[in-house]
């Protein structure tokens, strides 16, 4: 026999912080089990949240008569879940006291053995218990075997592969599967709980139900896909499915009116379902964190996060450690080449030379006049970093960020521009830059930022000997209001860590002053206005 299993309230619960608010608690239930779906999960004991009236997530299992106990629930199945290690036993009362009938318990596969004798405890207060296999894809065939000769010891109601990170294709869903379904004990439910980054969730579930066997299978779903991350499979979908192919007769109009009615108002503002974000994680087997951290470095093309994932190794892929994606990102920026005749032809081009950096704060636009005077009386050599001023004319341009290199790609291909790149830049096929300075003599490695573009290229002027420099553009950062003068530039990280990074800013050019001498010709957060 086969079951459907709605999570919206628990899993759903990761995008708004599990506050549906109680009327749509309880709307979303009764639609539920008005629908027909055999089992709905209506969220998370957690002892380490206070009981909220509105939110789906509870210290213990008293506070769901609370919320749910007025309600008639017909012949659905009530479960609610534990993230082992969250929620002690004297938090959960016998099931006959209580308003649940199951509870699943999830666990990584380095925790099993005591999250299995936990199982086997709820099973005596006489609960259902649903053994869920987080990010099952980890688990080795050895391991797999591990775990389900505990299950046989403890009999669980079920066992379910939950596609954590969303990896599933069909050839490893019916692997795992084949493996379960061979050496469980026969009257052990099996499930699957899919996510999205590849669009799969909903075709591993045809693919799961359509295995023959006589062992109760069972697939989750959320309504509209609502869900952590990519979001989870959509139910309307899967019960459609279901009645279509098995003669099932859930009732899809309750579903829909569900997600208009309760789940719409969610999306937006947080978006949930596939998208680039969950696929680069997933096509790289690892924990979306990852990508995260990457992505926030706002440095990196799509193309070079790939190359930096695809560095990471065995365990670690899957357990996020901050300090080993720090370093990968490090040795990535690096990319060490042979940069003595770049350094020589900077030194040439500059020596001599009035130089004037301009950066994209807001007063290259609001004292434009300054700018263009200063330029008209001085002539200087001018430099811009990592953008393209308009109506500026440009000696170099220097980039040190592979995103605003990709930003500027349709400028760099329209005219011809001289360019100094730091190593962590690549080019186009087409394109190769005139000077490359390797990317590790530049950056602080020490600092929270390593890549400070107007920090490098100081440190560079020092290197070839020039002793002064003048800034237009540089305004320093402001956590409110706008930091640079084309709003398309604007990073909200940068605006986090204003703070930091002007008074990094301003502590790097106290420690060159004896070296170099910094003009600024616009206002500025780092100086006085010349």
């Amino acid at each position: 026999m086969i079951h459907l299993l709605d999570c919206t309230l628990r899993d759903g619960g990761y995008i708004n912080d599990w506050n549906f608010g109680h009327d749509n608690l309880v709307s979303i239930f009764e639609r539920i089990v008005g629908a027909g779906v055999e089992m709905v999960e209506i969220g998370f004991l957690d002892e380490r949240r206070p009981f909220d009236l509105d939110r789906s997530i509870m210290p213990n299992t008293n506070c769901v008569e609370k919320i749910y106990g007025n309600l008639k629930r017909r012949q659905t199945m009530v479960v609610g879940m534990i993230d082992f290690g969250t929620c002690g036993l004297e938090n959960v009362q016998s099931c006959e006291k209580s308003f649940l009938d199951g509870i699943r318990v999830i666990f990584k596969k380095h925790l099993r053995e005591p999250a299995l004798q936990f199982c086997k405890a709820l099973k005596e207060k006489g609960y259902k218990v649903f053994v869920q296999l987080v990010s099952v894809t980890s688990y080795s065939d050895e391991e797999m075997m591990s775990l389900i000769r505990l299950a046989n010891e403890v009999e669980p109601y079920a066992v379910s592969m939950v596609d954590t990170y969303g990896l599933m294709h069909q050839d490893h869903l019916l692997h795992y599967f084949g493996i379960l379904n061979t050496y469980l004990k026969p009257e052990i439910m099996l499930g699957y709980h899919g996510h999205n980054n590849f669009q799969m969730g909903y075709a591993n579930c045809i693919a799961m139900l359509s295995n023959k066997t006589e062992r109760d299978m069972m697939v989750d779903g959320s309504l509209y896909g609502m869900g952590k991350g990519a979001g989870n499979v959509p139910i309307e979908l899967i019960a459609m499915y279901m009645n279509h192919t098995f003669g099932k007769r859930y009732h899809i109009s309750q579903l829909l009116e569900a997600i208009d009615v309760n789940i719409t108002q969610f999306h937006p503002p947080v978006r949930w379902g596939y998208n680039m974000f969950y696929y680069l994680a997933a096509s790289n087997h690892c924990h979306p964190d990852y990508v995260t951290y990457l992505l926030n470095k706002k440095t990196l093309s799509v193309k070079s996060v790939n190359e930096v994932l695809a560095k990471l190794q065995g365990e670690k892929k899957l357990l996020y450690d901050k300090k080993y994606i720090e370093k990968l990102y490090a040795e990535y920026q690096k990319n060490e080449i042979n940069d003595e005749t770049s350094w020589k032809k900077i030194e040439a081009k500059l020596r001599g030379k009035k130089l004037l950096l301009i950066g994209p704060g807001v007063t290259v636009k609001s004292e434009r006049k300054t700018i263009n005077q200063y330029i008209q009386d001085n002539r200087p050599f001018v430099i811009s970093i990592n953008y393209i001023p308009d109506g500026i004319h440009l000696d170099y341009i220097f980039l040190s960020n592979s995103k605003r290199y990709t930003q500027l790609a349709t400028k760099l291909s329209q005219e011809k521009y001289s360019i100094i790149a730091t190593s962590n830049v690549t080019g186009t096929r087409d394109e190769v830059f005139e000077i490359v300075l390797n990317f590790s003599g530049l950056m602080d490695e020490e600092a929270e930022i390593i890549d400070n573009s107007l920090v490098m290229f100081l440190k560079a002027l020092i290197r070839v000997g020039c002793k002064e420099v003048m800034l237009a553009g540089f305004d320093g950062y402001s956590s409110e209001e706008s930091n640079y003068y084309n709003q398309n530039m604007e990073y909200d990280f940068v605006k986090q860590k204003a703070e930091y990074l002007n008074h990094y800013t301003r502590s790097f050019l106290q420690s060159i002053a004896e070296v170099l001498t910094v003009n600024f010709l616009t206002s500025s957060k780092y100086g006085k206005e010349r």
